[in-house]
């Protein structure tokens, strides 16, 4: 049996962050052309959709650099109009900085975004008002982090990873309050399975200067109802990013290293999206892709998957039931970091 994976797709669009661009790229999801590049503050790191206003959010991390290696943090969030492909809106954080990871709670209204510690607070989420863009309580994570941030489907745990941090931390959202510490040898990426009952963190934290790490690389699985790890699921190398998809596939991107530089990124070979059943933890498949994978997104209908590469400044478009790239799109970059942060736009229904 033969089909389109890309048919029907005409009008949806995705949204792509270049770090150092620094800009945000929107490409026709059916045709892959470049419909529009959008400049926006420096050092864009993540995006989130909210359907609902049909607004992206983007996070604004440092003024330049990276995680440990930067000039300086940035406090902002950006609110971007996908379909005038415009600034709706700039909030500031201040005092919290280095915003990260984005979450959307559609049932409360609400966006919990990471942002790192200082000396007088450690990191932490803050929550924002989706209604009037203003933020509204901030809930403490116990480490420098953190980076990534996902709540479960019932939208009452947030589970935040901490990169060098030795744990996940795990905050009720009724209450503000950190409820656990699951033990990890530092996270990288994290994602939810779709009835919520476990969280698949990516582990351990990735270091590109040092020697490999002790810890071996895999999929940390989370069992939601007792906060302990109950598996882990062996990957071919170091995993930055993790999604799962609405039609329960788990996509992991694989990092693969030519040789240890002085280079904050490292020197990357090309990596690979692995793909595994994420109720039965099998592995699918997998396809080359560029260099880090730091950011998967998917269609809404689970049949897209797409993968930004820093280092490459690619994204690769893949077709997860045939498991073969359809697309490479090139996202212009000044620095060395590029492609980051995605959302997938579906079209405006009339």
């Amino acid at each position: 049996m033969t089909y389109d994976a890309l048919a029907g797709r005409e009008g949806d669009v995705l949204a792509v962050v270049s770090q150092s661009g620094p800009t945000v790229s929107f490409f026709d999801a059916a045709s892959h052309r470049l419909l529009d590049v959008l400049e926006v503050l420096a050092e864009p790191h993540e995006l989130c959709l909210d359907p609902a206003r049909r607004l992206l959010w983007c996070t604004h991390s440092y003024h330049g650099g990276y995680y440990h290696a930067n000039n300086g943090r940035r406090s902002e969030i950006t609110l971007l109009d996908p379909d005038e492909r415009r600034i709706v809106d700039v909030i500031d954080l201040a005092p919290e900085h280095a915003p990260h990871g984005l979450a959307l709670d559609s049932t409360r209204d609400l966006l919990y975004v990471s942002v790192e510690g200082a000396q007088d607070r450690p990191g932490g989420v803050v929550v924002v008002d989706l209604a009037t863009r203003k933020p509204i309580g901030r809930i403490d994570t116990g480490a420098k982090g953190p980076h990534w941030f996902v709540i479960s489907s019932d939208g009452n745990a947030g589970y935040a990873s901490n990169k060098e941090a030795p744990y996940v931390s795990v905050v009720d959202l009724r209450t503000g309050m950190m409820t656990a510490k699951v033990e990890v040898p530092g996270s990288e990426g994290l994602a939810v399975s779709g009835d919520g009952g476990e969280v698949f963190v990516a582990a351990p934290y990735g270091s590109f200067t040092a020697p490999g790490p002790h810890a071996t690389p895999g999929i940390r699985v989370i069992d939601t109802t007792t906060a302990s790890i109950t598996k882990v699921m062996p990957t071919g190398a170091l995993t930055f990013p993790v999604h799962v998809t609405t039609t329960g596939r788990l996509l992991t991107g694989e990092l693969r290293m030519e040789a240890a530089t002085d280079s904050q990124l490292g020197r990357q070979a090309p990596g690979r999206l692995t793909v595994f059943d994420a109720h039965d933890h099998r592995p699918l498949g997998g396809v080359e892709i560029g260099r880090f994978p730091l950011t998967i997104t998917s269609s809404p209908d689970g049949r897209l998957g797409y993968v930004s590469c820093v280092s490459s400044s690619t994204v690769d478009v893949v077709d997860l039931e045939g498991m073969r790239r359809l697309a490479r799109l090139e996202i212009p970059k000044r620095g060395e970091p590029g492609a980051h942060g995605l959302a997938y736009v579906p079209r405006q229904e009339p």
